[in-house]
């Protein structure tokens, strides 16, 4: 005999853009979104009965989410998420959870002589803001923030050395080598108990997220790094000490290698070690470096 185990459903890449026109100024604020909806609950029917009767189509759940788009604010994407997310419980009682995934595009004012244009943007990059709610019904909305595609590079400031050696290792030890990577930070929020929680929170979303890429950033820079973990667990750490309502912090980091070019066989020409000026970008394979830092828990008395 078969059961099924677990199921869920729902609607990706849904393409949403929206456009807000001030009268006053003449000036358009734009956001574009990628969205996917997954739907849990009592389901088990329409997989093992045929019964469609309890299936909400996902071209209804796609129509939804333009609606809310027009009917309720689209930023900061923590919000529209979990709007997007307690309607799904909200409207269908046998639906217990509701997955969104928001995954919001850059677009950046072009600068005419020297002022942002009011109307006119270009995409800056393929770095994203995305945002992963989870709304279960009468257990509150869980929330993850994220930065992702950011993609930095440092020319030195990096070192890897004194690493385990055994008859497996053929890496040799750096003092200076080029550092880069495509950062996939998140950090997941203290769960809110009901929508109006994530509203009354609302700038603290913006600004989360200014604090974790500046301090991705700056510290990425400015650190004399031994090693990719180190560097990480330095970013979760600052983060969760400038936001206070964030439980955890989480990093991705694959390492985007760069090979120096042994050019000694072209009448001695140097280019390794202290001579190394021309590099091969290598796309893989590669080193993967993950952690999650949490709150350190005070004893109890």
């Amino acid at each position: 005999m078969s059961q099924l185990a677990s199921a869920q459903y729902g609607k990706d890449n849904v393409r949403v853009y929206k456009v807000h026109r001030d009268p006053k100024t003449g000036t358009h604020s734009v956001v574009e979104m990628t969205v996917c909806v997954l739907l849990e609950g009592d389901i088990e029917s329409s997989y093992t009965k045929a019964d469609n009767s309890v299936v909400v189509a996902t071209d209804s759940m796609k129509n939804t989410i333009y609606l809310m788009a027009k009917q309720h604010p689209v930023t900061p994407p923590e919000l529209f998420g979990s709007i997007l997310a307690s309607h799904f419980i909200d409207t269908y009682k046998h639906i217990q959870v509701a997955h969104v995934k928001v995954i919001t595009h850059r677009w950046t004012r072009i600068p005419v002589d020297g002022k942002a244009h009011p109307h006119s943007f270009y995409r800056d990059g393929s770095e994203t803001r995305n945002v992963e709610v989870i709304a279960r019904e009468g257990r509150g909305i869980f929330v993850r923030s994220a930065i992702a595609g950011l993609l930095v590079l440092k020319s030195t400031g990096s070192q890897f050395h004194s690493f385990i050696r055994n008859e497996y290792t053929t890496l040799p030890e750096v003092w200076d080598r080029i550092l880069s990577t495509e950062v996939d930070c998140g950090w997941t929020w203290k769960t809110f108990p009901r929508l109006d929680d994530v509203r009354a929170s609302v700038p603290k979303f913006d600004a989360a997220f200014e604090a974790a890429r500046t301090i991705t950033l700056e510290t990425f820079a400015q650190d004399s790094s031994a090693s990719v973990q180190n560097t990480m667990y330095k970013m979760c750490d600052q983060i969760l000490a400038v936001v206070p309502g964030v439980d955890a912090v989480d990093y991705s980091l694959p390492n985007k290698h760069y090979f120096e070019i042994d050019m000694s066989w072209h009448k001695g020409l140097k280019n390794t070690g202290k001579d190394a000026e021309v590099y091969a970008p290598q796309s893989g394979p590669n080193g993967l470096i993950q952690c999650t830092v949490t709150r350190r828990e005070k004893p109890k008395l």
